[in-house]
């Protein structure tokens, strides 16, 4: 077991008219083993971005003590918080530099943030590629099940309450098919005041009002 990495999620991103949801689930398995069943897999950048993993837990933990290192020393020197296109340049950076080493990092990532020129939600490959999403996005093992619910049920100008049912549909779905995706559903939400856990207690709401099939 000690040669296994703690990997195995879904994560999901959506924009909304009102801002950008973040999703992830809650467990980190190592190979059959489930070595976690309350791993947070959605972190905040700083106020007004925030990430999700999918992968290697070392490696996203190391990158992101990495990349807000990175980000202090750029406001002390600039006197500004970088913006979300900089963050994710950056860490495109980062992810490109160490792909092409005997070391890659295993890790995608999503990444949404709110500055001064709008929302705005990017997903990340192991390989530094970054893309830029307009509507939906997904990472990680149970991502193909949560892109049928994203396709099927997306529409343009949902409210964030809305953004968040959906979200929590598809992390649900993912839940219900990928043995590496389960033990519960983690929401933060970006909107014009920046990045913010969403409420425990109407998530939980949610979640048992889904439907069983």
């Amino acid at each position: 077991m000690e040669n296994e990495t703690k990997k195995g999620t879904t994560t999901v991103g959506i924009v909304t008219k009102e801002g950008i949801v973040l999703a992830a689930d809650k467990r980190a398995s190592m190979g059959y083993l489930i070595a976690d069943k309350d791993a947070e897999k959605i972190h905040f950048i700083n106020d007004n971005a925030a990430m999700t993993f999918a992968g290697s837990v070392a490696d996203s933990q190391m990158l992101l003590r990495y990349l807000k290192t990175e980000l202090r020393l750029y406001s002390i020197k600039k006197g500004r918080v970088m913006t979300t296109n900089g963050i994710v340049t950056l860490l495109s950076h980062f992810l490109f530099g160490n792909a092409h080493s005997f070391s890659p990092f295993l890790i995608q990532f999503i990444v949404a943030g709110v500055d001064d020129s709008g929302f705005h939600l990017y997903d990340l490959d192991m390989a530094g590629s970054k893309m830029e999403k307009s509507y939906y996005t997904s990472t990680g093992s149970g991502s193909p099940i949560a892109f049928g619910v994203l396709e099927d049920s997306y529409q343009k100008n949902l409210t964030l309450n809305e953004g968040v049912k959906l979200a929590v549909r598809a992390i649900s779905s993912a839940i219900k098919r990928d043995l590496a995706t389960g033990n519960g559903i983690d929401v933060m939400i970006i909107d014009k005041s920046g990045a913010k856990r969403f409420d425990k207690k109407k998530l939980s709401e949610m979640v048992s009002n889904i439907n069983e099939f």
